[in-house]
């Protein structure tokens, strides 16, 4: 077998560590000493810090672009099925690591967008690439019935995705599952619900209401907008 290349240890190794200290945080440096690389062998392969951490960018996505197919090219499932599990295909992932990484792309745009012109457009590529293959499952799930049609499927995509990265964010915050968890079970409720299902909550507020109208006495106001709001 064949000796792992310097240049693909050092990508490697610069991912592992803008995962822990960010893009500032992790310098050249630091990465070569982790590698065990001398400094002059990271001029040698990468042109600049930004082309760097474009392709640990390209790397990182490609590894998810994986995740993204299992779930959504599974066809035992239904295009709704395929993109839940998705969502906890990624969440088994951030347990691994007990819910303190999270997304890589996420976290270099909320840390360069401001900063690099060039890592902007990178990420900005590789979201509208993301949105492409959420939109077309999005699509077959309405075209089966399966999500009410009222919305663009790229729109639906891209709010897909961007409330999925901030449900992320908040999960670093409290190391902990709640965030992703009460993200999917919302959305799932409420934009990406089966048109004419109720869930479990509708059925039980609509039983407590026809309970109390046959028991309200006749002229009685329907509610009292004064007591109910104290």
């Amino acid at each position: 077998m064949g000796r792992p290349s310097l240049r693909g240890k050092i990508l490697r190794t610069g991912m592992r560590l803008m995962f822990r200290s960010g893009y500032q945080g992790a310098t050249v440096r630091d990465i070569c000493a982790a590698a065990g690389a001398p400094q002059g062998s990271f001029t040698n392969h990468f042109r600049s810090k930004e082309a760097f951490a474009e392709e640990v960018l390209d790397q990182y996505f490609d590894y998810l672009k994986g995740l993204v197919k299992q779930a959504l090219n599974d066809e035992t499932r239904t295009p709704r099925q395929r993109l839940k599990r998705y969502l906890d295909i990624i969440t088994g992932k951030l347990e691994c690591d007990r819910w303190r990484i999270g997304c890589l792309i996420g976290d270099l745009s909320l840390e360069t967008s401001s900063q690099s012109k060039r890592l902007r457009a990178r990420l900005d590529a590789i979201f509208q690439e993301w949105r492409t293959l959420f939109a077309s499952c999005i699509a077959a799930a309405q075209s089966a019935g399966e999500v009410d049609s009222k919305f663009d499927a790229t729109e639906l995509a891209e709010f897909l995705l961007a409330s999925w990265e901030g449900a992320i964010l908040r999960m670093k915050v409290e190391q902990g599952p709640a965030a992703l968890e009460r993200f999917k079970t919302i959305v799932f409720e409420t934009v990406f619900k089966t048109p004419g299902t109720l869930n479990t909550r509708t059925r039980r507020v609509s039983g407590r209401s026809r309970r109390r109208g046959a028991k309200r006495a006749p002229g009685r106001a329907a509610v009292n907008l004064k007591a109910d709001w104290r």
